[in-house]
């Protein structure tokens, strides 16, 4: 079904389509498979491979359909071995109820049993075909459909269902995710249909982005600093501060060290106060001294 004979309520609205060209979703990269040249709308002069951004649209909303009508979220597993996919799924995850494999994929999570990670989902979603071929393999093994975020110069063997876009950027990745949340909390009737914010669904499409761990720390600088300033302190010591709190955090010995320099509070020993302090060490005991007169 192509994009202009869509229900009106699928349709792809001014906003979500600045949205992917502002993530540059449309841009793919200089090679093409053969399998994704119907997915082209044009080469630019550099070489870049344009994506058609009306047929990526129309992949979405056919994945979201598919993935609304499984009962239990659960049997949805959404996968991503990149790091710039990792935050994404987890938040997809949050939002649906679907089953997050972040990192590496563990061989046999679909084909071994006796695994403690072993999964049945009826339908997997991946972030790239080309790093997350593993998964891709393993659940052609046991017919289990795939739907997969494709760039130009991915193979699609295997693969059931395939967006098209540009799987490279954090940006663009973190949008296709959101939209893809949003547009199955949508045909769940979650979420209200509308424009992002208190009309519709008001999560914005950052969540979805990946972070970098030191832009995370210095933005926890830079909070620490404002108020510290605020409140009429060194900014440099409230940074100091705010990247020692990051440090003990992490620290694996600061409670251990608190537990051994702990003194006892009220409990002071005083041997001295001893009942058996005037004791006769020498003496045997009465029990062996009964044996012996018994005769053992």
């Amino acid at each position: 079904m192509s994009a202009d004979k869509l229900p009106a309520a699928l349709q792809a609205t001014e906003e979500d389509i600045q949205l992917l060209l502002s993530a540059q979703c449309h841009l793919g990269t200089k090679n093409c498979d053969k399998t994704m040249e119907p997915y082209v709308w044009k080469r630019r002069a550099d070489g870049i491979h344009v994506l058609n951004l009306g047929k990526t649209w129309e992949k979405l909303v056919l994945a979201a359909r598919i993935l609304a009508t499984i009962e239990n979220p659960h049997d949805i597993a959404v996968i991503s071995a990149r790091p710039y996919g990792h935050r994404a799924v987890l938040k997809f995850a949050g939002f649906t109820g679907a089953q997050p494999i972040a990192g590496r994929f563990t061989p046999g999570n679909f084909t071994n049993y006796i695994t403690r990670s072993f999964k049945e989902p009826r339908v997997i979603i991946v972030t790239d075909p080309r790093v997350d071929h593993q998964a891709i393999r393993e659940a052609a093994y046991v017919n289990i459909p795939v739907i997969a975020f494709c760039d130009t110069d991915a193979s699609l063997k295997f693969v059931d269902v395939a967006i098209p876009t540009n799987n490279k950027s954090r940006h663009s990745i973190g949008l296709m995710w959101y939209l893809l949340c949003r547009e199955v909390l949508r045909l769940k009737g979650s979420v209200p249909r509308g424009p992002t914010g208190p009309s519709g669904w008001d999560v914005l499409p950052d969540l979805f982005f990946y972070r970098d761990p030191e832009e995370i720390e210095r933005e926890a600088a830079e909070k620490a600093a404002a108020a510290a300033e605020a409140n009429g302190q060194d900014a440099d010591a409230a940074a100091a501060g705010a990247s020692g709190a990051v440090q003990a955090e992490w620290d694996a010995g600061n409670a251990a060290d608190a537990v051994f320099a702990a003194q006892p509070a009220d409990q002071t020993l005083d041997w001295s106060n001893d009942a058996q302090a005037g004791a006769d060490w020498s003496a045997e005991p009465q029990a062996a001294t009964e044996n012996a007169e018994g005769g053992w």
